[in-house]
């Protein structure tokens, strides 16, 4: 059996192709995808004040909301190689923003983690970006935001149900 549908993984994986969608659903996808990728783009700008690199910071945020990692399990998170991602964990570890420990149930591999630092500046950072987009979003009208928050609240619904 393959899970919880009875479809094997090729069919389950394979990508709806835009051309068998609505043209009104890819016109809304779209649209989303720019917006989301030009308020990414805003809000990361906050980060310069942390004085860390952005690899840097998400690698932190993997460990800060997702909790200790191995090595490899924060580089398949962050989409990288284990070699890259071995050089950022030695940056964070030389700024004592992570620890690396002995895995407890295996000896050989190590789990990486947050220090009360590591946690601190990536707090303070997404204090930063949350402050900014509120006196961004502070210029809606009340109507707006009402509509935004239910948009946000459509998106934090289904979103556990994309692969």
């Amino acid at each position: 059996m393959y899970g919880s549908t009875s479809s094997p993984p090729q069919e389950r994986n394979r990508k709806p192709r835009a051309e068998s969608l609505k043209p009104e659903v890819v016109a809304v996808a779209d649209r989303l995808h720019s917006a989301a990728i030009h308020l990414l783009r805003r809000v990361r700008k906050q980060d310069v004040v942390s004085g860390e690199g952005p690899a840097r910071l998400s690698a932190l945020s993997v460990l800060v909301f997702g909790g200790p990692k191995t090595l490899g399990e924060l580089a398949a998170a962050e989409q990288v190689t284990p070699p890259t991602m071995s050089r950022i964990v030695s940056g964070l570890a030389k700024d004592l923003l992570i620890d690396i420990a002995v895995d407890p149930e295996d000896a050989r591999r190590r789990q990486i983690r947050a220090t009360e630092k590591g946690k601190s500046i990536l707090q303070k950072g997404r204090e930063r970006r949350i402050a900014y987009l509120a006196s961004q979003l502070n210029r809606l009208t009340a109507e707006e935001l009402k509509n935004l928050d239910h948009a946000v609240e459509i998106l934090h619904r289904n979103l556990p149900g994309w692969d």
